[in-house]
């Protein structure tokens, strides 16, 4: 696996962020079974800048945790079946997953709300983004269910714990 990797907010989460994004990603591709090697990129921000690409992007005026940009149009989630279908980086093969944007004061203020760790929130946005990369959403209830369950699954599976 690929991480391109860039954090431009001066906030400290606690952790190394690229370490930890790196075996959070990875393990969630193992978990779900991926069947290629995948490329992922990783942007950190702060509320301001996070705020503005939710505007330009999606149209709301907010900050928000995590934005996902998918690379590939899943019909359904972890469908690999229609490879031509799919983005492939011509250099390495891998398969371009998309982007990951988090916003570092959103991890630290939820992990407050919460009452667990800053690495802890951390992974489960990436998580999050990275079902969504796969085609996972939670616009609909059977959806949001289907999502929530991988998401807690994943984080048993690395053994992250509130």
């Amino acid at each position: 696996m690929t991480l391109f990797y860039e954090d431009e907010s001066e906030i400290s989460l606690g952790l190394d962020g690229e370490e930890t994004a790196f075996a959070v990603i990875e393990g969630a591709l193992d978990y779900l079974s991926v069947p290629f090697e995948c490329e992922v990129n990783l942007l950190l921000t702060n509320n301001e800048q996070i705020k503005s690409l939710n505007k330009e992007f999606r149209e709301i005026d907010k900050a928000t945790d995590v934005l996902s940009f998918p690379m590939n149009d899943f019909a359904v989630p972890l469908d690999f079946t229609a490879e031509e279908h799919l983005s492939f980086n011509p250099e390495s093969g891998e398969l371009l997953l998309g982007d990951i944007v988090i916003s570092k004061e959103k991890v630290l203020s939820q992990a407050a709300e919460y009452g667990h760790e800053s690495m802890r929130e951390y992974a489960f946005l990436i998580i999050h983004s990275v079902l969504h990369l796969l085609g996972y959403d939670h616009l609909e209830e059977g959806e949001r269910k289907v999502m929530e369950e991988k998401q807690k699954e994943i984080l048993d599976f690395l053994e992250i714990r509130r």
